[in-house]
């Protein structure tokens, strides 16, 4: 990965983990806002990781390595399969599995939380309602 000057700016042996998701960012194409979107954080969140200043939680790092097919351990240390590594023989279509029920997952997480919202407006809809009977 070169920047605007030529230089090669990312080296395995001395990437911090936001190098490695910046570096697994841009190897999928993908804007930090396009990233953030689909995981569901602020970009303001996303700049944190990529600069080192945040940490995700276990979660959105299951994610990331989904959204951004690589392995956990790979964007927590650099070991493992990372940016432009080959995955084993079968391993692909295992990943887009799990790459599927990842994304499944984050959008069964945001409808669980919006039907707890719901039930809480039904809720004070209906205690509203009974103290009209009254």
């Amino acid at each position: 990965m070169e920047d605007n000057g030529g230089k090669n700016w990312f080296a395995e042996d001395a990437a911090t983990f936001g190098d490695r998701l910046a570096a697994a960012r841009n190897a999928q194409g993908l804007t930090q806002k396009a990233l953030a979107r689909r995981l569901g954080v602020s970009l303001k969140t996303m700049e944190g990781w990529e600069n080192d200043i945040r940490e995700p939680r276990a979660n959105r790092i299951q994610m990331l390595a989904g959204v951004l097919d690589v392995s956990i351990p790979w964007l927590l240390t650099g070991e493992g399969q990372g940016v432009g590594s080959q995955p084993e023989a079968g391993s692909v279509r295992m990943s887009e599995l799990l790459h599927e029920m990842r994304i499944l997952r984050a959008e069964m997480q945001r409808s669980v939380a919006r039907l707890g919202v719901l039930e809480k407006r039904l809720g004070q809809a209906a205690d509203e309602a009974n103290e009209r009977e009254s």
